[in-house]
């Protein structure tokens, strides 16, 4: 469980650095863009990684059984988090009205394994990560984050929702299994 809350500690943190303006500043003054770049995304991808190992590794310790409807539910919500995650970086009319997509798939996502996981170690991913997307949030709504206003053509649209159903196919058919060890369909 160690391993996990440490990856979850590591990712969430390096991630919480843009919300701090001045320290951000002061990093990129010292490192430079690129390198601070550099280093956000290997330090976020290590993260990850001690996520996924320290998830798998972790005991099973129910905490509440998570009702049977659950798993349905978060199959449905799962299509949607997914069309947000492929929306938040193709240039389509979403952000028009939606000015955090990727953070939004995230609260999705993380909400909708809340729902159906009732392990400790499950509620401390999906927990963390839900209240990290709402946090993410309002931060990026403090420092002015504003829907955009330029429109696109609707085959922009058409490309968003066509590449989150490819990668929600995908993921829930193929890697899902592979990577998480449990069957979805």
């Amino acid at each position: 469980m160690y391993i996990l809350l440490l990856g979850i500690f590591v990712f969430l943190g390096v991630h919480l650095v843009p919300s701090m303006i001045g320290f951000r500043s002061k990093i990129i003054a010292k490192l430079g863009e690129v390198l601070y770049k550099g280093l956000y995304s290997i330090i976020s991808l290590i993260g990850l990684l001690i996520i996924v190992y320290g998830k798998s590794i972790a005991g099973f310790h129910p905490i509440w059984e998570p009702p049977v409807w659950s798993r349905n539910v978060t199959i449905v919500i799962m299509l949607f988090s997914f069309y947000f995650f492929a929306a938040a970086d193709i240039k389509s009319n979403i952000k028009r009205f939606i000015r955090h997509p990727m953070l939004l798939g995230i609260t999705l996502w993380s909400g909708a394994h809340l729902i159906a996981n009732g392990d400790l170690a499950s509620i401390l991913l999906f927990g963390s990560f839900f209240v990290f997307s709402l946090f993410g949030m309002l931060s990026a709504n403090k420092r002015g984050a504003i829907v955009q206003e330029k429109k696109y053509p609707l085959i922009k649209d058409l490309v968003s929702v066509i590449s989150g159903l490819i990668a929600y196919a995908v993921f829930i058919k193929y890697l899902h299994p592979y990577l998480i060890g449990v069957s979805v369909i």
